[in-house]
């Protein structure tokens, strides 16, 4: 069980939470990115790489028993902040589609690079999954 925080007064933050409080067994998925299992990129767009940057996190957490409504916190770093901003309804309805809820807290962060020179996004997950 997940319980989204807000303090009292705060206006409601949009697309994630500010905190989050949860008991169970915690789950740290290492930085994920949009390439498949077999680690090739198959575009260099930054909403698909997004979707399959979200994609792995699931596949991660599955590992362990977990689903995506188990998520409790994401990290997101990129590589270029507009081109984040400018596909945000995209990967807006992708994280829909494959996590459901925003009762997470996020961070995005702009980088310089990744390691991979191909990836325009990385994705760290923490999650907790109810005893």
């Amino acid at each position: 069980m997940k319980k989204a925080l807000l303090p009292p007064g705060w206006a409601a933050p949009r697309g994630y939470a500010n905190g989050v409080a949860a008991r169970g067994t915690q789950v740290y998925i290492a930085g994920q990115i949009g390439w498949d299992a077999q680690a090739r990129f198959h575009t260099s767009d930054f909403a698909a790489q997004a979707k399959q940057a979200l994609e792995n996190v699931i596949a991660v957490l599955a590992e362990a028993g977990g689903r995506p409504e188990h998520l409790v916190r994401l990290t997101w770093y990129v590589t270029d902040k507009r081109e984040y901003l400018a596909a945000l309804k995209e990967i807006g309805r992708a994280f829909r589609e494959r996590v459901g809820d925003y009762d997470i807290a996020m961070s995005a962060v702009q980088v310089a690079a990744l390691i991979e020179d191909e990836a325009k996004v990385e994705i760290e997950a923490t999650a907790v999954i109810p005893d």
